[in-house]
């Protein structure tokens, strides 16, 4: 029996020689794997929306293993994402983050919409890469289930707290008298806390407004991608490893990691 489910592809695999199995997160039956067939034929239909980004409307069958895919329609390929490096690479985290954070069959609507929302805003980014991105994880793990607990300490429930730290383990702020007993927390000021809770509640597309300094935005996305590494317990994110490794060739990738103006 065929379904019909909007979805944008999170990344493609090879299968023999014309086929292809897809990563899809669909807006209704979550995270797909989808068997394109014949998708590296010259002159297929499913060769654009196939594509990691691509974001279409599907006609699916599902099978014992895959989902195949009898039609799919495209409604935005996110085209300019591949026309800049810093979109390209950060797009790829994007996608990377929602195929190792979500499982196959879950229930994953805000995940999607929240994707589909991140990947307009950044077709369209020339500036403050890390402000995005650092907004977008804030959200992205809380619809996780793991929403930072801001404001008390997460141990002791101590509030209006001067002196504290990010208690990696519990996901919130801990004062320094519990994170004498906790060995996985990370230092933050008070300037960190701010922005945290600013990006943690404005949305994507008004962040335009928050000033955060380069120092901060850097430790923050630190904090961020070892909270999120061991919520769905992985070692690393390999899009984020591509940004290093061209800063360490010498590209002014990471350099425009830090951009404000």
């Amino acid at each position: 029996m065929n379904i019909k489910d909007e979805g944008i592809v999170l990344k493609e695999l090879r299968f023999k020689e014309t086929s292809k199995i897809v990563t899809i997160l669909t807006k209704r039956h979550g995270k797909i794997k989808g068997m394109a067939r014949g998708a590296y034929r010259p002159k297929s239909q499913l060769t654009v929306n196939t594509q990691p980004f691509s974001y279409n409307n599907y006609i699916l069958f599902k099978g014992r293993n895959f989902y195949y895919i009898n039609q799919a329609d495209i409604i935005e390929s996110f085209y300019t994402i591949r026309e800049n490096v810093n979109r390209v690479v950060y797009g790829h985290y994007l996608l990377e983050l929602a195929d190792k954070s979500i499982l196959e069959g879950d229930e994953s609507y805000k995940l999607f919409l929240l994707l589909r929302k991140g990947l307009k805003i950044l077709s369209k980014l020339d500036k403050s890469f890390l402000k995005f991105i650092l907004s977008y994880e804030l959200k992205f793990v809380s619809f996780l289930g793991y929403k930072p607990l801001l404001d008390s300490c997460i141990i002791c429930g101590k509030e209006y707290l001067h002196n504290f730290k990010f208690d990696i383990e519990y996901g919130g702020i801990i004062c320094n008298k519990c994170s004498l007993v906790e060995s996985n927390c990370e230092y933050m000021d008070m300037a960190m806390y701010q922005a945290m809770k600013e990006l943690l509640y404005t949305p994507l597309d008004r962040i335009d407004d928050i000033n955060i300094s380069k120092k901060t935005m850097f430790k923050l996305h630190e904090i961020m991608v070892k909270y999120i590494l061991h919520k769905i317990d992985r070692k690393k994110f390999n899009s984020l490893d591509v940004l290093k490794t061209l800063n360490g060739q010498g590209g002014e990738l990471y350099g425009n990691y830090f951009r404000d103006d």
